[in-house]
């Protein structure tokens, strides 16, 4: 193959770069741009790649996430975390309750760590909420000054403001979601110390009956 490149005509090999070649086209500005190269700008923005040669689009680049875009993802995360932790206890005390189990007090302890992160979630999520929502007061704010002076609100002020406000919402029903799963959890507690005594009571009777038969 390093034989076959070193014999390859200089047009040929030109021709063969020239295929190679790419082109990038992203939105900047509400308009459409396209070049050879990726200025450093454009770099977190979405883009399409394009062959320089037959102009049928090779690739596409997703845009690079906003801080906030990132927590929520991460968020999200953790939810499902805990949703596999709720599914796993619940496999476990069904499965070993009587064996692992010598009290009530070893069996709470299990759900110790999923009411921690819980209880911290919704810490977090309020935590957000009111900062989001002071941070919307402010440019509604000065939105209004603005307009009361007789002056525009700037686009970028008003998207601003919109994309604030979708924030808040999402983080508010966060908040909401983490606060019904605290308020499950509890039920869901009480709800397995009540089936983990029945079943330690009917071990218990078992045990006479079992030893009277023999």
């Amino acid at each position: 193959m390093l034989a076959a490149l070193v014999l390859l005509p200089a047009p040929a090999m030109a021709q063969q770069k020239a295929a190679n070649k790419k082109l990038y086209c992203w939105d900047q500005d509400g308009q459409r741009v396209c070049a050879d190269t990726l200025p450093a700008e454009a770099a977190g923005m979405a883009r399409d790649e394009i062959s320089a040669s037959s102009g049928m689009r090779t690739g596409q680049v997703q845009r690079a996430l906003t801080p906030e875009e990132r927590a929520a993802l991460a968020e999200e995360e953790q939810r499902r975390q805990l949703d596999a932790m709720a599914e796993e206890t619940r496999r476990r005390t069904e499965q070993a309750m009587l064996i692992t189990f010598q009290d009530e007090n070893e069996l709470r302890r299990v759900f110790s760590e999923r009411v921690t992160l819980v209880e911290n979630s919704i810490e977090t999520a309020r935590y957000n909420v009111a900062s989001l929502r002071e941070g919307l007061v402010t440019l509604l704010r000065t939105a209004a000054e603005r307009e009361l002076a007789g002056k525009p609100v700037a686009e970028k002020l008003a998207a601003d403001i919109r994309q604030r406000h979708a924030q808040l919402l999402y983080h508010q029903l966060l908040q909401r979601n983490f606060e019904r799963q605290r308020a499950a959890l509890d039920g869901e507690i009480e709800a397995t110390l009540e089936r983990y005594r029945a079943l330690k009571s009917g071990t218990t009777a078992a045990a006479p009956a079992t030893a009277a038969a023999q």
